[in-house]
């Protein structure tokens, strides 16, 4: 080091890049110190000369030359070559002044404090103690009964380092997950929320947020820390009366076949209600109202219910998608039946140990129900509601029923029927004014426009298609980097609102792209503001304000991989509709997302019902989401049923009377969304270069 350069400064210099031939003079390519060209002149870097005598530099001679010329001038041209392109050739060159300036111009479009959009940043919490019995509370962070309030600054926390949660988790052996890989015990698993409280699993602990009007968000509870991998994750915000009273929350975690299930109270203390085991592994865990229903592809139900503090098990047939209208479950099978359950009943059945399982519909081919959505329509007259249900099945076909007021005896009648998939119905909804379809084609969405006569869906001009596009999402072959179950694309919103989906292109990705379900156009798209990766998505339909003019507003909450929590504003974005680009992903940002993975070759054979691929380091393009991927569940806001309607609802009555009743008295339900069918289908095929030029729909 510090030999001087060999030769006078005036000598030209010929160089080939990469089968280009510049030149240039030894004073321009030395003028930075200890940069490669001035230690390949010195000697201290062995040269590689050509048949002509220039000095050859394997590197793409199309970046090489903005490089010469700021070498030359001082000054940054970059047209035509991509920042990041030049940026990393830039570091390769050990050109200092030239990577500053570009990480400069980088960093004005980026901010550690985001973008408009940007709403809030919750940094990852206090590892708590392990959970000793049943009934241990919370963790360190809750000091005489008291929550600790969220640290928040005017810049970004600081990096934790060895320090604070992801330290003393790094220092203990993580449990094995189920797939048999490595966990990341810092990262966050799983998000879901509900009106104002978000929950936020990590690998062996979860938290509870809730939002106060003065204050923000405040940590309120903290669970121990458990034995096993958190793999679901369920939270209802607000019980419409029952013995724990109208204030109460819950939140629940499964792994395998176990379930833990705690009660929250709003002033930050919680306990635990406790541990219930379903005999087969949990797939889709979620509360229909105050009960605790986990589901299982095998067929078999647990339901846990708030006023009797009963945990019932039953067996139907294997089930392969489920949602929920008012207080019925209804669960689509594989033998082509969509059964329904009416929770309410459930005090009055425990004797009988029966969970009133009853047959709605059978489809007409007795294809798998593989996907299901189930929509009331607004109260339109005292004759009563028209109780629409759309359906995919396993053959890809999507079939609308519908339940006239007047022919309540007579059961739900096939309405329309659409044949425009060719692989398997992953994910179905039906919303006041569009049909959606997503088939396992990798994520290959349909739409159609649905017409309505007050408020009932009408066939003139009937369901007429509106848009085709793809949501492109790659999943980790391994399993490992992420939680299935807090990657789902959605769609996500109120039924009677625009409706939109998540888009994760790359596991390790940290950009989200939120387009329309109803079109593919994109609303907007957000970027870690740490850095992180982002490892778990949903959105939240948050009420609003009590004071005067305030509205609900819609926030999309991602989970990082550094174990943070971050809020976007979709409401602020969707009101802004229009200013982003017209359609999904351009072809240049899909190229830099995949840049991030590897594509794996495509499977040699297709997989047994229930079979996991084998492990694999790669990136895999997969079209099946587990059945696990909807946790996330949705607020359905109303008022508690006066004590009539309550009377009304746990007696008789048909599945139809009962459904309008419901409407009538607008209780305080949710509407869980469709999960995916257990997978029965290979993990596709890898993105291959199309043969034509593809639009910025395409993706």
């Amino acid at each position: 080091e510090g030999l001087p350069s060999r030769g006078p400064p005036g000598e030209v210099i010929h160089l080939n890049v990469g089968g280009k031939r510049f030149s240039t003079s030894r004073q321009t390519l030395t003028w930075i110190p200890d940069s490669f060209f001035s230690s390949l002149l010195s000697g201290r870097i062995s040269t590689l000369k050509d048949e002509t005598g220039a000095i050859f530099i394997d590197r793409d001679p199309t970046v090489f030359a903005p490089i010469l010329n700021f070498l030359r001038t001082k000054e940054l041209d970059p047209r035509g070559v991509h920042g990041s392109s030049l940026l990393h050739e830039a570091q390769f060159y050990g050109l200092t002044p030239l990577v500053r300036r570009l990480q400069l111009r980088e960093e004005l479009d980026r901010s550690s404090c985001g973008n408009v959009l940007f709403n809030g940043y919750l940094p990852p919490p206090v590892f708590p103690v392990k959970r000793r019995n049943r009934h241990s509370l919370v963790g360190p962070q809750q000091l005489g009964g008291r929550p600790a309030p969220v640290r928040r600054s005017n810049t970004m926390p600081p990096n934790l380092g060895n320090a604070g949660l992801l330290g003393r988790m790094l220092d203990e052996k993580a449990p094995p997950s189920p797939s048999g890989q490595p966990e990341e015990p810092g990262m966050v698993r799983l998000v879901c929320g509900h009106h104002n409280w978000i929950a936020v699993a990590y690998t062996q602990f979860l938290v509870c947020y809730r939002l106060k009007e003065a204050s923000g968000w405040q940590l309120v509870f903290s669970s121990p820390r458990l034995d096993w991998p958190i793999e679901r994750l369920a939270l209802t915000a607000r019980v419409p009366g029952g013995a724990l009273g109208e204030h109460d929350k819950m939140v629940a975690a499964a792994t395998g076949s176990e379930i833990l299930l705690w009660a929250l109270q709003a002033e930050g203390s919680g306990s635990e209600i406790g541990v219930f085991h379903l005999g087969v592994p949990v797939e889709a865990l979620f509360f229909v109202g105050n009960q605790l229903i986990a589901t299982s592809h095998t067929g078999r139900i647990g339901v846990w219910n708030a006023v009797t503090k009963h945990w019932q098990v039953q067996e139907v047939q294997p089930i392969t998608s489920y949602d929920a209208a008012g207080s019925f479950l209804l669960l689509g099978c594989n033998n082509g039946s969509i059964y329904y359950v009416d929770v309410q009943k459930f005090p009055l059945r425990m004797k009988d140990n029966d969970l009133l399982v009853s047959e709605l519909y059978r489809d007409p081919a007795e294809d798998g129900v593989t996907a299901l959505s189930v929509y009331l329509t607004p109260k339109t007259s005292d004759s009563g509601n028209w109780i629409e249900i759309a359906y995919g099945t396993s053959s890809g076909g999507v079939r609308v029923i519908v339940q006239h007021p007047e022919t309540v005896g007579s059961g739900p009648q096939l309405f329309q029927t659409f044949t425009v998939h060719r692989s398997p119905v992953t994910k179905i909804m039906l919303s006041e004014k569009h049909l959606i379809s997503v088939c396992a084609d990798n994520n290959h969405v349909r739409t159609w426009s649905v017409t309505r006569f007050r408020g009932m869906i009408s066939t003139q001009p009937g369901s007429t298609p509106l848009a085709s596009f793809k949501i492109l999402a790659l999943e980790s072959a391994d399993g490992h980097g992420g939680c299935s179950a807090g990657n789902d694309i959605g769609p996500y919103g109120e039924r009677d609102d625009q409706q939109v989906f998540i888009q994760k292109v790359v596991p390790s990705a940290s950009q989200l792209f939120v387009r329309l379900s109803s079109t593919g156009q994109r609303v907007c798209s957000v970027r870690s503001v740490d850095g992180s990766p982002t490892t778990a998505f949903t959105v939240l339909e948050c009420e609003g304000s009590r004071r005067l003019g305030s509205r609900p507003r819609r926030y999309l909450l991602t989970g990082q991989a550094n174990g943070s929590l971050a809020m976007w504003d979709l409401t602020t974005a969707m009101d802004g509709l229009g200013q982003a680009p017209a359609g999904g992903l351009t072809e240049q940002e899909l190229m830099e997302q995949l840049e991030h993975c590897e594509l794996a070759p495509p499977a040699p054979s297709a997989p047994s019902r229930g079979s996991l691929p084998s492990p694999s380091p790669r990136i895999s393009l997969t079209s099946l989401h587990s059945a696990s991927s909807n946790t996330s569940l949705s607020g359905h806001r109303g008022s508690p049923s006066p004590p009539q309607a309550e009377a009304r609802r746990r007696g008789g009555g048909s599945f139809v009377e009962r459904c309008q009743e419901l409407v009538r008295s607008g209780p305080d339900l949710r509407r869980p969304p469709t999960p995916a069918p257990w997978p029965s289908t290979s993990l596709g095929t890898p993105l291959t270069p199309p043969k034509m030029k593809l639009n910025e729909t395409s993706f």
